[in-house]
């Protein structure tokens, strides 16, 4: 990990780390150069010296660095600073899309089209350089604050000239195509497939594919056919789920040709939602879902979990020194040819499937292959001396976790502890679990962990709700209420009766009604559409409130009668989070509330992740981090604060106040006992109030 203030190639100063990956780190840092800020990724320590992985990061570079355009996150840059490996990127400040429907449950059909045709629209201008994305995912797509899509990590992406898949190419197998499953040519209609599954999980809040390992679900994607869409989201429009139908078929010649006709379909679903103007060609001999053999899919079970990353490289060689004798036996023994190619393909479904674990199960077809093993089946299977190693080799240390859904917290917690393993309650969920009982945990059953290692889990809300009634109710306060319990709310506007005295019977932003009507019983994931007041019909003659000062739900609210609300989030640190800083009519105005209108809101605080439960830690907590000239400070009087993860809240400490300091400027801090890190905000003095300069990530040490 770089520290705060760190300069890489001495031009890109780190601000902040903000994300982190498999193989590299991802910071937020300042190009004194071009005097901006930048996305800098760096890869990991330990994958330095593996050329194998070097390779392949700055392969990312170099796919995403011809690639221009609104809808992709652009690569700046790329080089190695004394063995420091980097990336340098465009800056989007805003969240996964998979972040996004975590949040959200389910998006709207109009949300989710219009992601999906930016997705689109990005992946087309990729294409139209030769190069395939193979890694389409939510995790892959960012929504910037101000409602832009960007597709970024072509981290596997390769020129689609190339007919094989790198064996190192493991994307997430919850979308990958049947193809990528079992290892074949892969061009832009893999690319399609994916989009095809993450339009379904935005539409329906889940992924159609789903299991307990990556075998299972690979072999679902071979296999099975989807639930409809539909099933999960009762109000999707018919052509858009036609348009997830095409685009995700098994076979390829059944997909859209390109991005171009997906593109032309999602718009035309918007005009058109019902319209049955999708076409799938009709199945014939050569589009057949093809199956798993026996044989592949014994190989990839008996396959073990436990061997690590460090296996990559000797693989890696093998399938080399593999490859140059397949070229010599092949002229020697033509005849084999055949066979050979039928076991060659075994190896990428392998790899896709189970991961850096799945080396090993390459290094058993490839030693096959060359006649290494015997494949005689009343002999000892070969492979079970591979794949098991003994206990001393496979790390005693670890320990499954198990399966917690349906307990009790009590329960839960007398489980773990008798494996040395720990719990920390996280928050509740609509599940089908009993109420109250645990819905999921993370990591999941299954998986290994180090002794001592904490798991979080959340509780289930159940998913029975009965609706309430909504008298006297604001729309917004019922839509998050009817949100949280997992149900899909569709919300209309509508203008109100008047009473006897000439006023609405109901009054701007409150329920005029609501189907299912009170009190009947709905399971989470159903449609609820409800019609909001939009208050007595003026024509174009509204008046204008004044929201200035007022929290955004409530301003929303005042606003009930206009129909077309854009907001705006900026850093206002002398606001409340929510709060109304303007709005781009002035209040007291005749407008048309039919008419586009603006407010602009002080950003929200992020709420940060609880940190683990564990035994109290003592000792004194330290940090010297040194603090650099933050973005246009002025020189005036500042204010620095500490914000520190303790449990499931936040510690925050004045450093100083009204101070004159001079950067770079080192801290001597004392932290609460065992947070390793924090994050110091700096805000200055300007017309009288503070204003946030910057903030940076700085770490503690115990020094007693």
């Amino acid at each position: 990990m770089l520290n705060t203030g760190a300069i890489i190639a001495e031009r890109y100063e780190i601000l902040a780390k903000i994300g982190t990956g498999g193989m590299a780190d991802v910071y937020k840092a300042k190009d004194h150069k071009l005097n901006r800020f930048v996305a800098v990724k760096v890869l990991k320590p330990e994958f330095r010296e593996d050329r194998t992985f070097i390779k392949k990061f700055k392969s990312e570079a170099q796919a995403a660095a011809g690639l221009t355009h609104p809808n992709i996150v652009n690569v700046f840059d790329v080089g190695d600073d004394e063995g420091v490996y980097y990336i340098v990127m465009e800056l989007i400040e805003g969240i996964t899309l998979k972040e996004y429907i975590s949040k959200k449950g389910k998006l709207s059909v109009k949300e989710a089209t219009s992601i999906a045709i930016q997705v689109s629209m990005g992946l087309e201008a990729a294409h139209s350089h030769k190069i395939v994305h193979r890694d389409v995912k939510p995790q892959n797509i960012i929504i910037s604050t101000d409602g832009k899509v960007k597709v970024t990590d072509f981290g596997i992406a390769r020129a689609a000239s190339s007919n094989t898949i790198s064996s190192n190419v493991m994307g997430s197998v919850h979308y990958s195509s049947p193809e990528q499953v079992r290892g074949g040519y892969s061009d832009e209609k893999s690319d399609i497939y994916s989009l095809g599954i993450t339009i379904y999980e935005m539409v329906t809040g889940r992924v159609p594919f789903d299991g307990d390992t990556t075998v299972s679900i690979a072999i679902k994607h071979l296999q099975e056919e989807m639930v409809p869409p539909s099933t999960y989201a009762p109000g999707l429009p018919y052509s858009l789920e036609q348009i997830i139908y095409k685009c995700t078929q098994k076979s390829v010649d059944r997909r859209y040709s390109n991005m171009g006709e997906v593109i032309a379909d999602l718009k035309r679903s918007l005009i058109d939602p019902q319209g049955d103007f999708v076409k799938v060609s009709s199945v014939d001999t050569s589009a057949r879902t093809q199956v798993i053999s026996d044989e592949e899919l014994g190989e990839i079970k008996q396959t073990s979990n436990k061997k690590q990353l460090e296996e990559v490289a000797q693989v890696e060689e093998e399938i080399r020194l593999e490859e140059e004798e397949a070229e010599t036996r092949k002229k020697e023994k033509p005849q084999k040819k055949k066979k050979r190619r039928n076991r060659t393909r075994i190896i990428p479904i392998i790899l896709l499937c189970l991961g850096a674990a799945a080396l090993v199960a390459v290094i058993i077809i490839v030693g096959r292959a060359a006649g290494l093993f015997k494949t005689n089946k009343t002999e000892p299977a070969p492979q079970t001396e591979v794949v098991t190693a003994p206990p001393e080799e496979q790390g005693s240390s670890l320990i499954t976790v198990p399966n917690l859904v349906g307990m009790t917290e009590d329960e839960a917690r007398t489980t773990v502890s008798e494996l040395n393993l720990g719990v920390q309650f996280v928050g509740e969920e609509v599940s089908d679990a009993a109420q109250g009982t645990i819905s999921r945990t993370e990591p999941a059953a299954g998986q290994e962990v180090e002794a001592n290692t904490t798991l979080s889990y959340y509780l289930s809300k159940g998913n029975s709700y009965t609706i309430p009634d909504y008298t006297n109710v604001s729309a917004i306060q019922l839509e998050h209420e009817l949100e949280d319990a997992g149900l899909i709310v569709t919300t209309t506007r509508e203008y109100a009766e008047a009473d006897e005295y000439g006023n609405a019977l109901v009054e701007p932003g409150y329920v005029l009604s609501i189907d299912p009507v009170p009190g009947t019983a709905v399971q989470a994931g159903e449609q609820v559409t409800m019609t909001v007041s939009r208050g007595l019909n003026f024509g174009t003659s509204a008046e204008m409130p004044n929201v200035v000062g007022m929290m955004k739900d409530d301003a929303l609210t005042v606003l009930g009668k206009f129909i077309d609300i854009n907001i705006i989030e900026v850093e206002n640190s002398g606001a409340q989070g929510g709060e109304v800083l303007s709005q781009s009519v002035e209040a007291g105005s005749l407008v048309d509330p039919d008419q586009s209108i603006t407010i602009t809101i002080s950003k929200e605080e992020e709420q940060l992740p609880a940190a683990p439960a564990g035994e109290e830690i003592t000792g004194t907590w330290k940090s010297n981090n040194i603090l650099n000239t933050p973005d246009d400070y002025q020189g005036g009087a500042v204010r620095l604060e500490l914000v520190q993860e303790t449990g499931s809240e936040q510690t925050v400490t004045t450093i100083a106040e009204g101070a004159e300091l001079e950067f770079p400027y080192q801290l001597d801090l004392t932290g609460v006992p065992g947070v390793e890190e924090g994050t110091v905000f700096i805000y200055e003095m300007i017309d009288g109030s503070y204003k946030m300069k910057g903030k940076y990530t700085i770490t503690f040490s115990k020094v007693d």
